[in-house]
């Protein structure tokens, strides 16, 4: 059977990059998916900004995160990376967190080694635990998996703290204690991306984060996966991108009372409801039904 994590390890043996757009919940996630993209990012900023309206300074809860899994995981058939941030605790919190995010159909699971609560990888004032603790986590996390293709990813954001050479030597630690992937976070130039690429050649797979305005250098896929990585997240892009939109067209809204000026960026009824699929889910319920459903019928819904 090619489960979820399965197929993301078969993609981790590729030579191309895999491209994993950062989505906050299922409708989010069903467009990355109808995009074409073989992976998805549930990133833990993202349901920060569109579950609470908050910076992404560690405010959202264990319990939280699983369900926009779930939702997730229920809509779309993709591979998911899950950030997990710290693990929200110990090691035996990291152990439930893994099982939990598991059962709710995560296949890699992101620990990071910051304090708690923690905050963007790409804010100052982070604030790091013990090498120890993390390599701790690390091996609880391999040892919580119920299937053994679930993949751990461990994130170091020692660089702001305690210096690139520290990160490195983390990172290395991290992956001697098991870890599946490495996320080394907020490299701050292209040669030192090259460097982390360069000293973990051949052990492990690399993820590079790409944040607009963050403190790593952006670049395309292609460019990064030249330098050596495996996986290039852009965990919030989609969020900046709805909420550079929305801003604009709510300005409309209120200069003009009316959505005419918009009209030709936006879905209709009938369009939003292609999107998210509603022909199919009426066609499923006439087949439960003793009773025509007028929705079911070909002509769809009509819009004037």
């Amino acid at each position: 059977i090619m489960t979820h994590a399965k197929k993301l390890r078969q993609l981790l043996k590729t030579d191309a990059p895999i491209i994993a757009p950062g989505c906050f919940d299922a409708l989010s996630a069903l467009m990355i998916e109808q995009a074409g993209f073989e992976v998805a990012y549930v990133s833990g900023g993202n349901i920060a900004f569109s579950k609470l309206g908050r910076p992404d300074i560690g405010l959202v809860s264990m319990s939280e995160v699983a369900d926009s899994i779930g939702y997730i995981r229920e809509r779309i058939d993709l591979p998911l990376i899950v950030d997990a941030d710290t693990g929200f605790g110990n090691a035996l919190n990291v152990q439930r967190t893994v099982k939990l995010f598991e059962r709710m159909g995560a296949n890699a699971i992101q620990l990071e080694d910051q304090q708690m609560p923690k905050r963007c990888g790409h804010l100052k004032g982070k604030k790091v635990i013990s090498t120890e603790e993390m390599v701790g986590k690390v091996k609880a996390a391999c040892d919580a998996r119920a299937d053994h293709n679930t993949i751990i990813l461990a994130r170091t954001d020692a660089i702001a703290v305690e210096g690139f050479q520290a990160a490195l030597d983390r990172a290395n630690a991290y992956v001697e204690a098991g870890a599946d992937i490495l996320f080394v976070e907020a490299p701050q130039t292209v040669e030192d991306m090259k460097t982390v690429c360069d000293t973990f050649k051949g052990r492990v797979p690399l993820l590079a984060n790409m944040v607009e305005g963050g403190a790593t250098p952006m670049g395309s896929a292609q460019d990064l996966g030249d330098l050596g990585y495996a996986v290039v997240i852009f965990p919030g892009a989609l969020n900046r991108a709805y909420t550079f939109m929305a801003k604009e067209f709510l300005a409309s809204l209120k200069e003009h009372g009316t959505t005419r000026p918009w009209t030709e960026r936006m879905n209709t009824l009938t369009g939003i409801n292609d999107v998210v699929g509603l022909d199919e889910m009426m066609f499923d319920s006439a087949k439960y039904s003793e009773e025509d459903d007028p929705l079911a019928k070909d002509d769809g819904i009509v819009v004037t």
